[in-house]
């Protein structure tokens, strides 16, 4: 399908598929709630900061910064990679990936590199898409080129590395695999993609052999790393309604891989757990999620299209709780530290709510552009990056 004719519904990521509406008491109900005072039980401390270029600014973006190596990687949409020192926020190295204006005179400024996907790190590389269907392999010691390679439609997802093989989708539907040390392009499939989808993608979850996907229309797959040869497909979204608004069901948060199930969520439609080897449905939840699913133990976190937090059973699909007092609020997904889970919001508050109980016990502003991914933890320490480009380190007591 002609990318130019898919129109994505963006008006989804801030508020659900509600926002979308124009009359005035269905907007009401899509206003972000005010923050409530609380109970403050821990203050939240700053190890260190620093500055990832410009960040993301208002554009859509699932950039975020990832640990490895003993470093933090991230990059802005503009096109700055970085590295720095994990314990002490150092930079370490900067790669401008920028291109030249081939239309521009002698004081013309280089083309933005509008990344996008990513970063995600394997085999001493960083590895990055943008929206211009390009995938980088930086060094991850000192982030110069490695390989670079190109696929149709844009990179909006992170890939997904294991045993060598890097895996990319796009926004076009076309999935490829490439030989993560080299670039060298391995298989290439393409899924079908319905005339109206959001503005996401699934990114890609990878294990025993596999590569698994959500799709835009509802559907999550297997395919076989080493040759992309399709295996199982599960419904996971339901499409209701009489307009093709509200028969949107993408699969846009990575699928989770947790010990012998896959647990996957859509965006109007249905939680669900799946048999990692058959596909079965395990058992079926009424929740709608575009968020990254975060685990610990025996529950599951997720943030729905209006921003309210659950906790649910990964055994049998049953609530524990539910944190609604972030209503509309432009609820990240959940990153798990220590006895908590921790989301961002559009304001650039972090919140972190008790595992147990889903009450919020401590509270951070990062930064008042908002906190536009989900935040990352390594160690305990936990790494928030706000749309701005303010990175901090942040441990919980």
């Amino acid at each position: 399908m002609n990318l130019a004719k898919k129109l994505f519904v963006t008006c989804f990521l801030t508020a659900g598929l509600m926002a979308c509406s124009s009359t005035e008491d269905e907007i009401d109900e899509t206003e972000p709630v005010e923050l409530t005072e609380i109970t403050e039980k821990f203050q939240p401390q700053v190890l260190w900061e620093a500055s990832v270029d410009d960040g993301v600014g208002h554009y859509y973006s699932r950039l975020s910064p990832i640990v490895a190596y003993d470093k933090v990687f991230s990059a802005s949409r503009e096109g700055d990679a970085f590295a720095f020192d994990r314990v002490t926020g150092k930079e370490l190295w900067h790669a401008d990936l920028r291109k030249e204006n081939p239309n521009g005179g002698f004081w013309a400024s280089k083309k933005p590199a509008l990344l996008a996907g990513g970063p995600v790190a394997g085999i001493n590389k960083v590895f990055i898409g943008s929206e211009n269907g390009q995938v980088v392999a930086l060094s991850a010691d000192d982030g110069t080129i490695e390989w670079q390679a190109k696929i149709k439609g844009e990179v909006i997802a992170s890939p997904a590395i294991d045993a060598g093989t890097l895996v990319v989708n796009s926004a076009s539907g076309v999935i490829k695999a490439f030989n993560a040390s080299n670039g060298e392009e391995l298989w290439s499939v393409e899924q079908e993609v319905p005339p109206l989808t959001l503005r996401g993608i699934s990114a890609p979850a990878m294990a025993a052999g596999g590569v698994i996907i959500g799709s835009a229309d509802g559907s999550l797959t297997v395919y076989i790393v080493d040759n992309g040869q399709q295996g199982w497909t599960a419904e996971v979204g339901e499409a209701t309604g009489s307009t093709e608004l509200q028969r949107v069901i993408d699969i846009d948060s990575q699928p989770l891989i947790y010990g012998d199930k896959v647990y996957a969520i859509s965006s109007r439609g249905h939680f669900v757990a799946v048999d990692l080897r058959s596909g079965r449905t395990l058992w079926k939840r009424q929740y709608s999620s575009f968020r990254k699913i975060a685990v610990s133990g025996n529950t599951l976190f997720i943030t729905d299209v209006k921003g309210h937090v659950y906790a649910v059973d990964r055994i049998n699909g049953l609530e524990k709780w539910s944190q609604l007092s972030l209503t509309n609020r432009g609820v990240t997904g959940a990153a798990v530290v220590n006895d908590y889970v921790v989301v961002g919001d559009y304001e650039g508050y972090l919140h972190w709510l008790d595992q147990e109980t889903g009450e919020i016990v401590a509270r951070h502003l990062v930064d008042g552009s908002g906190i536009h991914s989900t935040p990352v933890v390594e160690d305990n320490v936990l790494y928030a990056q706000s749309r701005d480009g303010d990175l901090q380190a942040i441990k919980t007591p």
